[in-house]
């Protein structure tokens, strides 16, 4: 996972100042296990930093996207972008229904990069492992509705 340092540091080398928003945002990247939109980071930040500008945010997430320490997930059923600063091997999983999006570490995709790796020469920068279903709780939901 890129941790506040590495995308701070990142952003300065890629010649960005490094604002007290910026590093909110990076901040709230580093410790999200949400993989929040722009607009939920705008949302969240905005009330501490009423200067912020939803131009700024997705500014810094493109930087950052661009420089391979953020992933892009797309959009969970919800037609928004998500984001992910977990850059190490894992599977997400997004419900169609709720639009949440979890973290399944697994070693599977670990070998995968591995073996992509060495049948193709590519030096592989990042990788996305998105599957898309319903998630137990609007399981449940969608359970209790059909019986009614």
């Amino acid at each position: 996972m890129s941790n506040l340092n590495t995308l701070t540091s990142t952003l300065r080398e890629a010649g960005m100042r490094i604002t007290p928003q910026r590093v909110a945002i990076c901040e709230l990247l580093a410790a999200s296990q949400e993989h929040p939109t722009a607009m939920m980071i705008y949302e969240e930040l905005k009330p501490r930093f009423p200067s912020l500008s939803l131009a700024t945010v997705y500014n810094t997430l493109d930087t950052l996207v661009g420089l391979g320490v953020v992933n892009v997930l797309g959009h969970a059923g919800d037609d928004k972008v998500h984001y992910d600063a977990d850059t190490e091997p894992h599977v997400n999983l997004a419900c169609i229904s709720c639009s949440r999006i979890i973290d399944i570490p697994s070693e599977h995709v670990t070998h995968l990069d591995s073996e992509i790796t060495a049948a193709s020469g590519y030096k592989l920068l990042g990788a996305r492992v998105l599957y898309y279903g319903l998630c137990p709780d609007c399981q449940k939901k969608k359970a209790k509705s059909t019986r009614l």
